[in-house]
């Protein structure tokens, strides 16, 4: 949803309710694309929490938007406080934790019991700039996105040119300890699950297997037009499409990946590797689990 979405949405959201009295209905603000570079709204994040003044206005707002709409919380995705390639200043920090604060407190005096989370990477590039213990004090939990650890990208940074799985169970497991670190309950986190794979276009069709060269993005999918990147159900119809694809199963990793026309690979979870990360998250007590995103799946997939 953006600035040109009809207000009759909002309550269309709200309704699915009425099928389901135990089921909330949350917004979440920000996102990726939200902060990017050269964009009006980079800098919204920044601002808003910069002053007690403006925390109190946009937590006042929040607080009528949930009222007039009946929705039970909100989620903070700010990509990223603190971090200079995203725009982000050395104030942020200690900024954040104040922005929550005053969401909480705003809440509180209103009398209605209204949810508020934040979404965290689980690179520690990112995630220094967090005050995760005292930005816990004021949320209910923390949504840390468990996914795109790993894409084109690598090209531009130290991991190099070479395919791996963006929702990798090892590297999942390492990434979490730095929530650890600093004491934070595993109740309080929710781990995140990708409706989608990262797709790569391999060096040499001979050299298939996570960590062997690629040389660019795969082709782009039907329906999600973009180099690099697959939705599930685009990965689904692949192989109903073509019966003779057999994906391979890293048990370590917790992942599937499968190789197409030649020199095409694609990481994804599914079903079975969904449920060997569940059964994982529920042994060491994670809190629960979010979805990006609902609409890259199919329902009877």
């Amino acid at each position: 949803m953006d600035s040109q979405t009809p207000e009759s949405l909002f309550k269309e959201v709200a309704d699915v309710k009425k099928f389901n009295s135990r089921l909330e209905v949350w917004i979440s603000v920000g996102g990726w694309t939200f902060s990017d570079n050269n964009t009006v709204t980079q800098p919204v994040f920044g601002n808003l929490a910069r002053t007690s003044a403006n925390r109190r206005t946009f937590a006042n707002n929040v607080l009528n938007f949930l009222d007039q709409y009946g929705y039970d919380g909100i989620d903070l995705d700010w990509e990223y406080p603190g971090a200079p390639d995203r725009g982000g200043k050395d104030d942020d920090t200690k900024n954040y934790v104040e922005l929550v604060k005053q969401l909480r407190a705003t809440f509180d005096a209103s009398g209605r019991k209204l949810g508020i989370t934040f979404t965290a990477p689980s690179s520690y590039w990112y995630l220094r700039w967090f005050d995760l213990p005292g930005m816990l004090e004021y949320v209910d939990w923390i949504n840390v996105m468990t996914y795109d650890l790993h894409g084109t990208w690598d090209s531009e940074n130290l991991i190099g040119n070479i395919v791996q799985g963006h929702t990798n169970l090892t590297e999942i497991k390492y990434a979490l300890e730095l929530f650890w670190r600093v004491k934070i309950p595993p109740s309080k986190v929710y781990m995140g699950f990708g409706f989608y794979g990262r797709s790569f276009q391999l060096s040499d069709p001979s050299c298939s297997t996570p960590g062997c060269p690629f040389k660019g993005g795969a082709e782009a999918g039907p329906c999600s037009d973009t180099s690099g990147i697959l939705m599930y159900y685009e990965i689904m119809s692949l192989m109903k499409q073509h019966p003779e694809l057999k994906p391979i199963y890293d048990m370590a990793a917790g992942l599937k990946y499968l190789v197409f026309n030649k020199d095409q690979w694609v990481s994804y979870d599914d079903a079975e590797t969904f449920k060997q990360k569940k059964e994982w998250a529920n042994n060491i007590g994670l809190g629960g689990s979010l979805i990006w995103a609902s609409d890259a799946g199919k329902r009877h997939h």
